[in-house]
C-alpha cells in the first residue's frame, strides 16, 4: 500500500553546526569576502532608502545644510539595523549579500544566531568603525577571520559553500 503524492517535500532545515563531524574543516569567510558581501547588501540599503526617502519626503543625499534632516539618519539606522538583524538571525543566517556568496552567520558554538546576538553584532560594528576600521581589519589576521565585532558577539562567518 502507498501513500498518495501530496505535492513536492519540503526542503530540510538548515544545518546550524559549524563543527562538521569528521575529519572536514570548517570554512571562514575572510575580510575580502566579507567586504564584498557588505557592498552588495549597502547597494540594497541604499535603493531601498531612496524609495522609503522619496515616498517619505526626506532627502539622504543633498549635502546641503540648510536642507539636512536628522529624521533621515536616524531611519536609515534603523533600517539597516532590522536589515541586519533580522536577516542574520533568521532561518538562512545571512544577509543578501552574504547569501549570495555563500556565507552564514553562526555563534562560536555553531548555532544560530538569536535577534538580540545579531542585534549586538550590528551595533559592535559600530567600535570596529570608530577605530579607524582596525576592528575589520582584523577579519585578515586572526585564526577563524573574525572582527572585533564578532569577538564582542560571539559569532563566525563561515562559508556554506
Amino acid at each position: 500500500m502507498s501513500v498518495p503524492n501530496s505535492g513536492p517535500a519540503a526542503p530540510p532545515p538548515p544545518v546550524w553546526d559549524a563543527h562538521p563531524a569528521g575529519s572536514a574543516q570548517v570554512a571562514y569567510g575572510g575580510f575580502w569576502i566579507r567586504l564584498l558581501a557588505y557592498i552588495i547588501d549597502a547597494i540594497l540599503l541604499s535603493i531601498a532608502m531612496g524609495i522609503v526617502g522619496g515616498v517619505a519626503g526626506l532627502n539622504f543625499y543633498d549635502p546641503s545644510v540648510a536642507t539636512y534632516n536628522p529624521s533621515g539618519n536616524f531611519l536609515y539606522i534603523v533600517v539597516a539595523w532590522l536589515y541586519f538583524a533580522l536577516l542574520e538571525s533568521s532561518e538562512r543566517g545571512a544577509t543578501v549579500g552574504k547569501m549570495a556568496l555563500g556565507l552564514r552567520v553562526v555563534t562560536d558554538k555553531g548555532e544560530r544566531l538569536s535577534f538580540m546576538n545579531a542585534t549586538g553584532r550590528y551595533f559592535a560594528k559600530i567600535i570596529s568603525a570608530l577605530i579607524l576600521c582596525i576592528g575589520f581589519i582584523m577579519i585578515a589576521f586572526t585564526d577563524r577571520k573574525r572582527g572585533l565585532h564578532d569577538m564582542i558577539a560571539g559569532t563566525l562567518v563561515i562559508k556554506t559553500r
